[in-house]
């Protein structure tokens, strides 16, 4: 792997070489950052966008790929990508709603459940995006969702009360607000963690999609999953602006119609990871336990604040979102 030091001068040569010898002949050489492991549908589908990219090019744009964040951990993706760290990333984009809450409508809990609904909301909210990036020097290039989020713990928990003291893991600040709406106590965890947090008991329960689940293998921490339907966040691949036109004309249209193909594959490997994973889950030993209507009451009552409080951080773009989705 390189070292930071290392993989700083390659990023700096690889950005000044189209200055020097023209982009159309230049082989540029991009480093990319995710957070997620190997096995992650995300990282998978991110292997064969770069492999696209490269054949497209015939070899004129390299890229090479640092997953499980081994090279950059998920907070500081963003911002390597801005400075030059590294040319593209991935990440989860409600991670960063601090920044702006239009990276933070597909975390409503209950707003978004299926996949058609994802695909949604994601096409309304790309405009919204694209602009709040484009001002930090940011182009995106694609969003994939997160299969439907479940309901990690110890024990069956039949109403949404029973979340109330508990030692809960937040990754984002819509499950922070989550955890202090039902009386839970919040503790930032992030996804490469969480095995020790639980042994540790710093952390009792969790929401998050299976996924995830076999990502952490969760049979070792946890008893029961419970498939609520949750959310359906997303990740988001962005590419610098600056390397992007650092590129030919022919080879920028080569990286996006990539990221459209791997939108496109995205959405059909999410769908199978949902099944494959809760699968895994109950193969080695976790209870599946169906959510009672009592649960899913308590937690349309929590979507329908938490729905108020967005618009009313977001404004009239922010409801004008919410109207056109519910159309």
């Amino acid at each position: 792997m390189l070292s930071r030091r290392t993989l700083l001068a390659t990023t700096g040569a690889a950005l000044a070489a189209p200055a020097l010898t023209g982009p159309a002949s230049a082989q540029t050489r991009w480093q990319m950052a995710t957070p997620y492991p190997d096995g992650n549908f995300h990282t998978r589908n991110i292997r064969t966008f770069i492999e696209e990219i490269q054949a497209g090019t015939s070899g004129r744009v390299q890229v090479q790929l640092h997953s499980n964040a081994s090279l950059l951990p998920m907070p500081q993706i963003k911002r390597g990508v801005q400075q030059g760290q590294v040319q593209m990333g991935e990440i989860l984009l409600t991670a960063y709603s601090n920044e702006d809450v239009f990276f933070d409508a597909d975390a409503i809990p209950q707003l978004v459940t299926n996949f058609a609904e994802a695909k949604k909301l994601a096409d309304l909210q790309k405009p919204f995006i694209e602009t709040r990036l484009a001002r930090q020097g940011l182009s995106l290039l694609y969003t994939v969702p997160w299969p439907p989020a479940g309901l990690y713990a110890q024990a069956p928990i039949p109403t949404i009360e029973g979340l109330r003291g508990l030692r809960f893991r937040t990754f984002s600040p819509a499950t922070n607000r989550f955890a202090a709406l039902v009386g839970a106590q919040p503790t930032l965890v992030q996804a490469a963690e969480l095995a020790q947090a639980f042994a540790t008991g710093v952390v009792q329960a969790q929401i998050t999609s299976a996924q995830t689940g076999v990502d952490t293998s969760a049979w070792d921490y946890a008893r029961v999953f419970t498939p609520l339907g949750f959310s359906m966040t997303k990740n988001a691949v962005m590419v610098s602006r600056r390397a992007m036109e650092g590129l030919s004309a022919s080879d920028q249209q080569v990286v996006r119609a990539a990221a459209a193909a791997a939108e496109r594959r995205g959405y059909d490997l999410s769908s199978e990871a949902q099944r494959s994973t809760e699968a895994t889950l109950g193969a080695r030993g976790m209870q599946i336990v169906p959510p009672t209507e009592e649960f899913l009451a308590g937690l349309r009552r929590i979507s329908a604040t938490m729905t108020e409080e967005w618009i009313g951080r977001a404004g009239e773009d922010g409801k004008r979102l919410i109207d056109a989705y519910r159309a």
